[in-house]
């Protein structure tokens, strides 16, 4: 197992725009902030898993691509009162990967990471713990890749990738787009979107989950599969599809529907809590 620890790099460009944003910041009152970007390129076998512990708050897009590499590019932001903080905080803000033979693990390090900063930090100032920092990941990965994706509060993408999928969002404005996989999606809040790429699901399942905000679920005309979508709370489902038939015995209702799409086939899952 091989573990690196990606940190903030600064070149010249950087670092004038830094001192811009500086300047301007202590023109209006307002905390100082520092973006530094880094990418980070490793080689992908086949079956591997890529694993993302995301930033309390930041946006992640995962896009798939032809080569068989995995591609990590964020873009880092910190924020602090005064110059000599926002150094502290730029040093210790950034990823670490765990590189494996079938598995890719990237995790969000930075002030809110205690364990982190104690092995690289020690004397870190406990007033800078609570820090506001932010991570926006773009990571391309080849088109058949199992994820694994814990994330915070920020936009969440996700195009062009089949595999056993597990994705835990607290807070997120998503678009999923899916061809076939094993699906499984926990939102806590948001609106979420999810294109059904393929009329017919070349997985065993999907399983997506809003605790509050709204689920659009787009499909072609042509769609196989077995439909379940239900409100636990407040809400209704609203059918723009017009041909979902109900299966035996059952009968659409505003906060249930049990449905066949075509000639039925894998179940694809959708709730809405509120």
């Amino acid at each position: 197992m091989i573990k690196r620890i990606f940190l903030p790099f600064h070149i010249l460009t950087l670092v004038l725009l830094s001192v811009f944003a500086i300047c301007a910041s202590a023109q209006t009152g307002g905390p100082l902030k520092r973006t530094s970007f880094k990418t980070e390129t490793f080689e992908a076998g086949p079956g591997m898993t890529v694993s993302l512990i995301g930033a309390p708050q930041g946006a992640v897009r995962i896009e798939g691509w032809n080569k068989r590499e995995v591609e990590v590019s964020a873009e880092i932001e910190v924020s602090a009162g005064n110059e000599q903080d926002l150094e502290l905080l730029a040093k210790i803000t950034g990823f670490a990967v765990d590189e494996g033979l079938t598995k890719i693990s990237v995790t969000s390090v930075g002030p809110h990471d205690k364990k982190y900063l104690k092995e690289v930090a020690k004397n870190f100032p406990k007033q800078l713990r609570n820090s506001p920092f932010s991570i926006n990941y773009t990571i391309k990965v080849p088109f058949y890749t199992d994820l694994f994706i814990d994330g915070g509060k920020g936009a969440l993408e996700i195009l062009g990738v089949e595999g056993a999928m597990s994705i835990s969002f607290l807070e997120s404005n998503a678009k999923l787009s899916f061809t076939g996989g094993s699906i499984q999606a926990t939102i806590g809040s948001g609106d979420v979107e999810v294109t059904l790429a393929k009329p017919s699901w070349r997985g065993r399942f999907a399983e997506i989950q809003v605790a509050a905000g709204s689920l659009e679920v787009r499909m072609p005309k042509d769609m196989n599969a077995n439909i379940e979508a239900k409100v636990l709370r407040t809400g209704k489902i609203e059918d723009g599809f017009g041909t979902l038939k109900p299966k035996r015995r059952t009968t659409f209702t505003e906060t249930n529907m049990d449905a066949i799409a075509g000639n039925g086939g894998a179940t694809l899952s959708f709730t809405v809590g509120d």
